[in-house]
């Protein structure tokens, strides 16, 4: 039997308090989604509904019906979020109401492409009214993106318009590209409840990405982690759920009543939460005059938190009709990723003011209008190089991915076309060429100084010039750096410059012999440093020289300020301790394995346990 690969598509309405949006999605799905007794009562949407309709056979529709009444449009806004296509509906009795004007607003700023002009309650406006509401609404939405859309004039009473509704939802659900479930998981929470016998439900718009039975899930921005025990798309168990579907997960792990509506479920591990961001903003021609520091409502999926909006290229109010680039600081944490749509309502009156487009989650102390122009209008390779470069040591792919979203295979492409230096190992990671070129620069001087100074030295520790250089950069980024050089050379934990050569005289190279070969013949019972060193042949400071270039090239080790061990030795005690491996052992047992003081027992332990050949417990030790 074939399987019919099914799109779905999610169906928004929009339009005034009781123009008929509940009794439209009634006539064309059988399902009331007024749910709240309140909502019976009053014969008005307060909360979101939803219903679903078999559109084809591989066409099914998600239906959001969204309430109309000025006070309930932030719920509104839950609903409106991540819709594909949206019904406009203006009563053919009534024609354009304030919330009418509003929804389009929302409408416009949250980017939606397609939609349909529904002119319900067609049976009490025929003949010339029906005409003039038409002339109104077309002129109403003019310059947008209904302009040229269908408008359909139905009736739910008598079902009029009902088939050419459905036939034109048909062609634009032909043409609307689905929801890229190939993203990473992402459902925003519009209601959270308990069910008896299930435990905590939740439910949304899956707007990204798929989620499956069993699956572990993050809540955002709590970072909880919970399970995902059931799922339900349109009322049937399924084993996965995908973009584009209205989703009920009963999740294992919370509590109903720790989740509220604009919490997100995410891949586990993936995402931050962020109460900073910069943003591409636009101010409603009919809105009034924006200040610096405004405080507002902040609308994104199904979330509401409040924030301030501060002006990044001027302190002036932002202009009716003009767009900015601004930063916004929210007062709660939410989870957002570059692209996501928002709304902005001020706090008196509670009007819709504006909106705009996320571009940057983790954004600099200091907002600049040419990096968010960038980040706004930029190829995506320029965009990354972008982030690399304002990063302190370079950017990884889990960084990249947390901040933007992306898809691990879309961000090693994009790399691929970015003036960039790409490292694939010992993990995925971007550097500004600029600043790989500046801190090879920076270690070659160094190394030149010091040869400089200590012609007798091998070279300097590469921890040295962690220290220096790199501190605070991942461990392994000083090899990563040192293999694309061709002046430094590292030697184990040496770094020399390729030039430079001990040239050792005489007396300096017998006083060397004789340094190593005193410690050599000391195994494990190691002569003082001080009595070594006297006895070399050499001035004190040449002979110290010796013995740290001997260090530096790991033929001795330096256990401690007075202790040095020479290789040989330290090589004997790792096998010895090998062959014991798991064994639980006292101070008492080590001097008899080894043979030496607890002059010398301590010490070497206290080495061992740093180095983690053996660990402690209390009076014991375990060989690891």
């Amino acid at each position: 039997m074939k399987t019919v690969e099914m799109k779905n598509i999610i169906i928004g309405t929009a339009g005034h308090i009781d123009h008929g949006k509940t009794a439209l999605v009634r006539a064309l799905t059988g399902i009331d989604t007024d749910r709240l007794k309140e909502e019976k009562l009053r014969g008005i949407s307060i909360d979101l509904g939803f219903a679903h309709l078999q559109l084809s056979e591989n066409v099914r529709l998600a239906l959001v019906d969204v309430p109309g009444h000025e006070r309930f449009i932030k719920n509104m806004l839950a609903g409106v979020s991540g819709i594909d296509i949206v019904l406009f509906v203006i009563a053919a009795d009534e024609s354009i109401k304030p919330q009418t004007r509003e929804h389009f607003d929302i409408c416009m700023l949250l980017g939606i492409q397609k939609g349909i002009v529904v002119l319900t309650k067609a049976d009490l406006a025929a003949g010339d009214l029906l005409e003039l509401a038409r002339l109104e609404a077309g002129e109403f939405v003019r310059g947008s993106f209904l302009e040229n859309a269908p408008m359909v004039a139905v009736s739910a009473t008598t079902g009029a318009g009902l088939d050419e509704l459905r036939a034109e939802l048909a062609k634009l659900a032909a043409v609307v590209p689905e929801k890229d479930a190939s993203q990473y998981f992402r459902l925003p929470i519009d209601r959270a409840f308990a069910m008896r016998g299930f435990g905590t439900v939740v439910t949304g718009t899956l707007v990204s990405g798929t989620v499956r039975v069993d699956q572990d899930v993050e809540l955002l921005p709590a970072r909880k982690r919970v399970r995902v025990r059931g799922i339900q798309v349109h009322g049937a168990p399924v084993e996965t759920a995908m973009a584009g579907q209205r989703t009920a997960l009963n999740i294992a792990g919370m509590d109903a009543t720790e989740l509220t509506r604009g919490m997100v479920l995410a891949e586990a591990g993936r995402f931050q939460a962020t109460s900073r961001i910069d943003c591409a903003f636009q101010l409603l021609p009919s809105a009034q005059p924006l200040k610096h520091r405004a405080p507002v409502h902040f609308h994104a999926g199904a979330a509401e938190v409040e924030a301030e909006i501060r002006r990044i290229d001027a302190t002036e109010p932002l202009a009716p009709g003009s767009r900015a680039y601004v930063r916004i600081v929210l007062r709660e944490p939410l989870l957002l990723l570059p692209g996501d749509r928002f709304i902005v309502r001020k706090f008196s009156p509670v009007v819709t003011t504006g909106g705009g487009m996320v571009l940057d989650i983790v954004p600099p102390r200091r907002a600049e209008v040419h990096r968010l122009r960038t980040l706004e209008t930029a190829a995506l390779p320029e965009r990354i190089a972008l982030l690399a470069r304002e990063s302190r040591y370079g950017i990884g792919m889990d960084e990249v991915v947390a901040r933007t979203g992306l898809l691990e295979a879309d961000f090693r492409k994009a790399s691929a076309a970015a003036p960039l230096t790409v490292l694939e190992s010992p993990q995925f990671w971007l550097l500004d060429p600029g600043w790989v070129t500046q801190k090879l620069e920076a270690l070659h001087q160094h190394l030149k100084q010091f040869h400089r100074q200590n012609p007798l030295l091998a070279g300097v520790s590469k921890e040295e010039l962690r220290s220096r250089h790199l501190a605070g950069a991942p461990p392994w980024l000083m090899d990563a750096l040192l293999a694309r050089s061709e002046t430094l050379i590292a030697e184990r934990e040496t770094v020399r410059l390729s030039s430079h050569r001990v040239a050792l005289k005489q007396d300096e190279e017998d006083a060397a012999a004789k340094i190593e070969t005193a410690f050599r013949a000391g195994g494990l019972a190691t002569p003082a440093v001080h009595e070594v060193l006297a006895k070399s042949g050499v001035d004190r400071d040449r002979a110290r020289t010796l013995l740290q270039s001997m260090l530096l090239d790991r033929r001795l080790f330096r256990v401690n300020d007075d202790l040095v061990f020479h290789a040989s030795a330290m090589q004997s005690l790792r096998g010895l301790l090998a062959q014991k491996k798991g064994r639980r052992f006292s101070i008492p047992e080590f001097k008899d394995w080894t043979g030496v003081s607890r002059k010398f027992a301590i010490p070497l332990l206290e080495y061992l346990d740093r180095q983690r050949i053996t660990k402690r417990d209390g009076d014991y030790r375990t060989v690891l």
